[in-house]
């Protein structure tokens, strides 16, 4: 009797290995799309702002077609599609990539740009934190990461078309640096760390003299120096800020208004940031 069971489940489990393989194969149904076929689908996929549908399509096409004319593009897209996903790791990832493989592409200066973008929309979101977060436990990193990507365009491809607005950019971005020294100066000088408030201060007077901040980073130099007992210094710095500033906001016991005071865009009317580039297709 149990020799007879051994024969049946003996002959249950090869005829159930034998029926797994007459089962179809699964397939990919792009497997044998051609790569404008391929390339049509991503891009609809992109159109329809389903960006994490279209990066598997973009990858299946570099992969089935690593040499042709739409190799480049589908690592183009990629690094788009995931910076458009808000994946800003995936995003300067493929940017290195194709900067790295591509050097002398004809496009190549618009990776360097959307470098600039992925690192510059992060700073927009360090920005924003302002709202209800001290900015002197930030560390502006993007910022200056972002700076230094537009200038690596500015600089690599001056007759770039994407220039005129990493040079926008640029400004935006270094208005965003003094204003965070001048925001952590004040964060010291409040906490009564006058020594600290003075440095931070000389910093955006220094790096960044013609940010509309460095008005605010003098006023704060002025009142530091007041509070240390440095007379002298304090007498020199605001001579330079009445000339500078003979009708200064800060004067005349004003100060920064009403508003908190890491809120400067309620105090300076900062500008907004610049709107991207439409991306090249």
């Amino acid at each position: 009797m149990q020799k007879k069971l051994l024969v049946v489940l003996a002959t249950s489990a090869l005829l159930g290995l034998s029926g797994c393989g007459m089962l179809p194969k699964k397939t990919d149904a792009t497997q044998n799309q051609s790569a404008e076929k391929l390339y049509a689908e991503a891009r609809e996929e992109m159109a329809g702002g389903h960006y994490e549908a279209a990066i598997p399509l973009f990858r299946r096409l570099e992969a089935n077609y690593p040499f042709g004319t739409y190799a480049a593009q589908a690592q183009m897209e990629i690094a788009y599609a995931h910076y458009k996903a808000q994946d800003q790791a995936e995003a300067l990832a493929a940017v290195e990539r194709f900067i790295k493989l591509h050097p002398n592409h004809p496009q190549v200066d618009y990776m360097y740009y959307l470098r600039g973008l992925v690192n510059f929309n992060d700073q927009i979101g360090f920005m924003s934190v302002l709202y209800s977060q001290d900015p002197s436990e930030r560390d502006p990193r993007a910022t200056r990461e972002a700076f230094a990507a537009f200038k690596a365009l500015v600089d690599r491809f001056p007759n770039s078309k994407y220039a005129p607005d990493s040079i926008a950019r640029m400004n935006y971005l270094i208005n965003a640096m003094a204003a965070y020294e001048v925001h952590v100066a004040n964060y010291y000088y409040r906490r009564g760390a006058y020594l600290a408030a003075v440095n931070r201060a000389q910093n955006a007077v220094s790096d960044y003299s013609e940010s509309p901040s460095r008005e605010e980073a003098l006023f704060i130099m002025i009142r530091s120096y007041d509070k240390l007992g440095m007379f002298d210094l304090r007498d020199d710095t605001q001579r330079v800020f009445q000339l500078n500033y003979p009708n200064s906001r800060f004067m005349g016991g004003k100060g920064s208004g009403d508003a908190p005071w890491w809120k400067f865009w309620s105090k300076s009317g900062a500008k907004p940031a610049p709107k991207d580039v439409t991306a090249t297709q």
